[in-house]
């Protein structure tokens, strides 16, 4: 058995029961149930249609985000997050970059390297490089007034937290955002490169080994192992190429407001909801959230 699961954002919504009764009806599905009323509803199925895609694709038009997931296990006993432009609204090092005054320059080969057309740790020291000289007080003036949560972020970490999972936030960015990010919502760990620092301004390099792609499918290997948890049993959120791994590794790989080529590559595109979505696809109906 699979489950479909319909949903928009939570800031507009876009569900209507007709939509869902329809499509419904033309796959041959269950009962459909609403998991918040004008947000996410979702039914059963035999079987994944042959035109999942096709009918995704339409649906995307609409606002309206179309998940298809196996029916057991749906709730997941880990989730393993990227940071930038994931569980934050911003890239930690173009912010950095903006106060430097070389903003534009670093975003352009950010944009190349989460599209996966630059080599993520080349990409990286050459940003890096880019902030040479910067005094360390920005990371706190960055942190305090350019970086903004993830619409549902907090729920998504409290609801998985007090139904048993363990949460982890696992980062190409730098310990000075994960550790802030992580402390106000919850995570139980988080891994990421560390800036390195010298009579009080970044020196333009960052600490070894640099943590990218493969360290991401490293962390998820080594927490599961040590938790006792199977990959199936994890639920992975991310947006750029460097993802990828631990997406595919994943139970569930969500690829969240992922750039296309990213997307392209996972069953699980979140293009309109936000990080509840993560939620109502194992099943939460919003009045399970917790605050």
């Amino acid at each position: 058995m699979f489950i479909a699961t319909l949903l928009t954002s939570p800031a507009n919504p876009a569900l209507d029961a007709a939509t869902v009764e329809n499509l419904r009806n033309a796959w041959g599905g269950g009962t459909a149930q609403w998991l918040a009323t004008g947000e996410a509803a979702e039914f059963s199925l035999a079987q994944k249609p042959d035109n999942q895609w096709d009918v995704w694709a339409d649906l995307q038009t609409l606002g309206i985000d179309l998940i298809i997931l196996p029916a057991e296990e749906r709730q997941k006993k880990m989730l393993l997050a990227d940071m930038d432009s994931t569980m934050i609204e911003q890239e930690c090092i173009d912010e950095l970059a903006d106060v430097a005054g070389v903003g534009a320059r670093v975003k352009d080969i950010t944009a190349r390297a989460m599209n996966g057309e630059l080599d993520f740790e080349g990409a990286l020291t050459e940003r890096v490089g880019l902030l040479k000289d910067l005094d360390e007080s920005v990371i706190s003036e960055v942190i305090d007034t350019r970086i903004s949560f993830m619409p549902g972020g907090k729920a998504l970490l409290a609801t998985m937290k007090a139904n048993g999972a363990y949460a982890a936030l696992v980062s190409g960015g730098f310990t000075a955002f994960t550790g802030h990010v992580a402390a106000t919502l919850g995570f139980d760990e988080n891994r990421a490169n560390t800036l390195l620092v010298e009579n009080g301004k970044l020196t333009g390099d960052v600490g070894r080994p640099i943590l990218g792609r493969e360290a991401k499918v490293s962390a998820l290997k080594e927490i599961t192992e040590r938790l006792g948890l199977s990959h199936d049993e994890v639920m992975a959120v991310g947006d750029g190429a460097n993802d990828l791994g631990m997406l595919g590794l994943a139970g569930a790989g969500v690829a969240l407001h992922a750039k296309p080529s990213v997307a392209a590559e996972c069953d699980i595109r979140i293009n309109h909801g936000d990080l509840t979505a993560l939620l109502y696809i194992q099943g939460y109906a919003k009045s399970d959230f917790v605050a």
